[in-house]
C-alpha cells in the first residue's frame, strides 16, 4: 500500500491501499467509564463528538458505547495474526486491517457496542439509530452492507469513523464510503 500523505487529516483514508506509517501514534485521550466498556482512547475531538452523541441517543432511551477504539500499530498486528492463525490470511483480509492498514490506528474509528456478526447489531434499534444519526455528530459507518466492492471489507455495522460533520454530511446524503 501507499503511505497515506496526511495521517492527522479527519479524511485521511485508511485502508488495504493506503497504510499509516508503522509509528504514527496521534494524540489521544480516554474515553471516560460511562461510554466505554473497557478503558480506551480516541482522538480528543472525536472522543468530544462520540460521547455527544452517545448522549443525544440516551436521550432516546438508547445505549452506544465503545467496544473498541483506538489500537497503535503493534496491536493491530497481534489482532490482525490472530485471524490469519485462525482462518488464513485470505479469509482475514475481509474483515481485519493489516497493521498499518487499520482505521483504529488513527485514533478516529471506534467499534460500537459490538464487534461481531453473531450479535446481530444490525438488527438492534441502536444501530438504526445510529445510520439515521450517525453523520450529525461526524461519523459515518465505514463499511456498509452492498459496498463491500468499494471498501474491499465486510459488512460491519459496528465500525463507525469520525470524518467531520461536513464530510459525514456528504457521505450519509450522497450513500457514499470514505473511497
Amino acid at each position: 500500500p501507499e503511505e497515506v500523505e496526511d495521517p492527522d487529516s479527519l479524511t485521511a483514508l485508511v485502508n488495504q491501499y493506503h497504510a499509516l506509517p508503522a509509528d504514527y501514534a496521534p494524540k489521544v485521550v480516554y474515553l471516560t467509564a460511562a461510554y466505554t466498556n473497557q478503558r480506551d482512547r480516541l482522538r480528543p475531538v472525536a472522543c468530544q463528538a462520540f460521547m455527544e452523541m452517545a448522549d443525544a441517543a440516551a436521550r432516546e432511551g438508547l445505549r452506544i458505547y465503545n467496544a473498541s477504539a483506538y489500537r497503535s500499530y503493534t496491536t493491530q498486528k497481534w489482532v490482525y495474526q490472530r485471524y490469519v492463525n485462525q482462518e488464513g490470511a485470505q479469509e482475514a483480509d475481509t474483515y481485519s486491517a493489516r497493521p498499518g492498514c487499520s482505521e483504529h490506528q488513527t485514533g478516529l474509528a471506534l467499534d460500537i457496542n459490538t464487534a461481531s456478526l453473531s450479535d446481530h447489531f444490525e438488527e438492534t434499534e441502536e444501530y438504526a439509530w445510529l445510520v439515521e444519526n450517525s453523520w450529525r455528530y461526524g461519523f459515518i459507518l465505514r463499511f456498509p452492507e452492498g459496498k463491500e466492492e468499494i471498501t474491499g471489507y465486510q459488512f460491519e455495522p459496528w465500525h463507525y469513523r469520525y470524518v467531520g460533520p461536513a464530510a459525514a454530511r456528504v457521505c450519509y446524503e450522497n450513500g457514499w464510503t470514505l473511497e
